[in-house]
């Protein structure tokens, strides 16, 4: 454990991780750095709101609409790939290929007469958009499963909710994990447009340095996505490592 906590790539990560902390905790240390980009005495730190109540807000957003994907993609796949929604499974697909289809943009724009303006729409474009990924991964780690492991699990006397939870979903960990992780990562960057529809979260600080032509704005918005699109994929990605270690390793094969 500790020695894996000593790797230099993981030590990188935590000096990443320090580094983007310290910047949110107390930004103005590093406005020395971000005047450069600035012109006219316009200032290098954004302060119309606090840089990690934005962030704060945007892995919020993220983590709900990432959520509620998970458990309809999910539930979606579990269904398709038993006997009784086997049928089911083009129109499965149809449904979850919606948010690929419409644009996060088209979506926000179709949601705001019924949500009104802020979180909720935003929500609803990335929760759309974060289906497919999830749902394919999910489909494809069910489906591939050893057919000697579920032999042995119907031998073993196993009813269908058993092998289920205790053999499919345990080995179609990994897959469904890396897909969780393809939906959280897009979402993450796609959720900077949240802000055009007054959505709380990084985009505000990006939008705020187009409008005025100040690069500082648009370069602490865009690296503090960056770096937090970086660190989370790190995360699933490790987790999936240890699920694939307690479960079997499996090949990561899906969207």
């Amino acid at each position: 454990m500790i020695r894996d906590m000593i790797r230099p790539g993981n030590l990188l990560r935590l000096a990443v991780f320090g580094a983007l902390l310290a910047f949110l905790l107390a930004p103005d240390r590093f406005a020395g750095l971000l005047a450069p980009l600035t012109s006219n005495g316009a200032p290098p730190i954004y302060h119309q709101s606090s840089l990690i109540d934005l962030t704060l807000s945007h892995l919020f957003t993220v983590a709900v609409s990432t959520l509620a994907a998970a458990v309809v993609a999910i539930g979606l796949a579990i269904f398709v790939t038993r006997p009784a929604g086997a049928e089911f499974l083009a129109l499965s697909r149809a449904v979850v290929n919606i948010g690929q289809t419409f644009p996060p943009v088209a979506v926000l724009a179709l949601s705001v007469p019924a949500m009104g303006f802020g979180e909720a729409p935003t929500r609803m474009a990335l929760f759309l958009y974060g289906l497919l990924p999830i749902f394919e991964n999910t489909l494809v780690g069910l489906s591939t499963l050893p057919p000697a492991v579920m032999e042995t699990a119907s031998a073993m006397g196993m009813t269908g909710r058993q092998r289920l939870l205790k053999v499919e979903l345990p080995l179609a960990m990994p897959l469904i994990l890396e897909g969780l992780r393809l939906s959280a990562v897009i979402g993450l960057a796609t959720a900077t447009i949240g802000s055009t529809v007054a959505a709380k979260g990084l985009g505000e600080v990006i939008v705020a340095g187009l409008l005025s032509g100040n690069l500082a704005f648009i370069v602490q918005g865009g690296v503090i996505t960056g770096v937090l699109a970086v660190l989370l994929s790190d995360g699933f990605q490790a987790v999936a490592r240890y699920a694939a270690k307690k479960g079997g390793a499996r090949p990561q094969t899906g969207a």
